[in-house]
């Protein structure tokens, strides 16, 4: 499938923002890491700060990954997952709205790339299900 521009855009937009938030946890992972809720900082294991140099390095991963854009969709699904995560352990405040913009992009290069096997994966399990949840109609 050709990629169009605005493909090439977001997945580099993406790739620089995951990169640069990468570099700036690193640069304090203890400033990041207050940002994680109470209840979500005691399911860690080990240190907050370690924690986050761990998340570093994952967004520093993802964001190289986006910009060689090779199995970009590996790494749009970890971002994702990673995006929603925060979301969850933050919480939605005035400065992680944003990152709901960021979830719908790293959404939509991971369904633009991802292998036609697994979408047809997932429509066979919605067909599936469909089938499930239908009610059989009766002819009168």
């Amino acid at each position: 499938m050709k990629k169009t521009s605005s493909y090439h855009i977001l997945r580099i937009g993406l790739g620089l923002t995951f990169l640069w938030i990468g570099i700036l946890i690193l640069q304090d992972p203890f400033y990041w890491g207050g940002f994680i809720k109470p209840w979500a900082a005691d399911l860690i294991p080990g240190t907050i700060k370690n924690a986050m140099i761990s998340t570093a390095i994952l967004d520093l991963a993802v964001g190289v990954v986006l910009l060689v854009d090779y199995k970009t969709w590996v790494a749009a699904l970890i971002g994702s997952a990673h995006i929603l995560i925060v979301l969850i352990t933050v919480g939605i405040d005035a400065i992680t709205v944003r990152d709901l913009g960021l979830l719908a992009g790293t959404i939509s290069i991971l369904w633009d790339d991802l292998p036609a096997r697994h979408k047809q994966a997932i429509s066979e399990a919605k067909l599936l299900e469909n089938k499930k949840t239908a009610t059989p109609t009766r002819m009168s």
